[in-house]
């Protein structure tokens, strides 16, 4: 098994830093062994089979492409929990750990309505189902595939949550209302392509990440108005949101009505979510 740990590391060498190829060499064997690292070592396995090794090239070839690791193993952790992703989905990532966190840091209702916005993969929607037992939690997409994904990653991480096809920038009918709405809507603008690193460029798809440069806020806006139609009266909006584009989000908000507005920073100190509450009908009146 030595002998497979440094060809590993030898074909990752110079493509990744050692940290990152000491992580992806302890993916790899998990996902060629099919068992965990630990019981790699303590089965004491010396060598590979002929299947196995095919496998391993077959990923390693893909490691060097510059395909992220999640798409290659199919899988990605968040918030404690291991999903399902394929190139239909974007990777959850940490800053999207710290919004759910926000939520369930500030829900105090035992059986919420919850409707997640454009849900991916489903992490956010499954995240909170898993966390709030008895939520009542819903999520859309246009994405057919998306929406398969995400079904899957209910069903494997044991909760409930109805998922539905729905384009958010179409007219929507009035319907159910919700105690929280929450989305992590495109919002990378065309001309910032420059500044993202091409793994993300050349795998993850396009339209869950990019909006025109003259029109940043679209997904906002629309999300924000379909709120205010379909959040219950002090309800809470939650969005993930581009860094430089926080200013502008709260000023959206407050001009539609929205109260309890607060910009919040990720762990890296960039302006990166932000939360709002629909007012109740008395503090309209006043």
């Amino acid at each position: 098994m030595q002998q497979t740990i440094q060809t590993i590391r030898r074909e990752l060498n110079g493509l990744y830093t050692s940290s990152e190829i000491t992580v992806l060499t302890r993916l790899i064997l998990e996902e060629v062994c099919s068992t965990s690292f630990a019981g790699i070592a303590t089965d004491k396995i010396n060598h590979l089979s002929g299947f196995q090794t095919r496998k391993m090239e077959d990923i390693l070839s893909r490691l060097k492409r510059g395909e992220p690791h999640q798409y290659v193993m199919g899988r990605a952790a968040f918030y404690g929990m291991e999903f399902r992703v394929t190139s239909d989905v974007l990777i959850p990532r940490p800053e999207t750990e710290e919004l759910v966190e926000w939520i369930l840091s500030e829900n105090t209702a035992e059986k919420p309505v919850i409707l997640d916005m454009g849900t991916g993969s489903g992490c956010i929607a499954v995240t909170l189902a898993k966390n709030i037992p008895f939520a009542n939690v819903w999520a859309w997409d246009i994405s057919e595939n998306a929406l398969q994904i995400a079904a899957e990653n209910a069903e494997r991480n044991s909760v409930t949550v109805h998922f539905f096809r729905q384009d958010i920038l179409q007219p929507l009918t009035p319907g159910m209302t919700y105690d929280i709405l929450v989305s992590n809507p495109p919002y990378v603008m065309e001309s910032e392509t420059g500044d993202m690193e091409r793994n993300v460029l050349d795998f993850e798809p396009r339209e869950a990440l990019f909006v025109p440069d003259d029109n940043p806020l679209l997904f906002y806006e629309r999300i924000t108005d379909a709120a205010l139609m379909m959040l219950n009266d002090g309800g809470r909006l939650y969005f993930e949101i581009n860094r430089s584009k926080g200013p502008e989000i709260v000023e959206m908000l407050e001009d539609r009505g929205f109260v309890e507005i607060k910009l919040r920073k990720d762990v890296s100190g960039n302006d990166r979510m932000i939360r709002a509450e629909k007012p109740r009908v008395h503090e309209e009146d006043q």
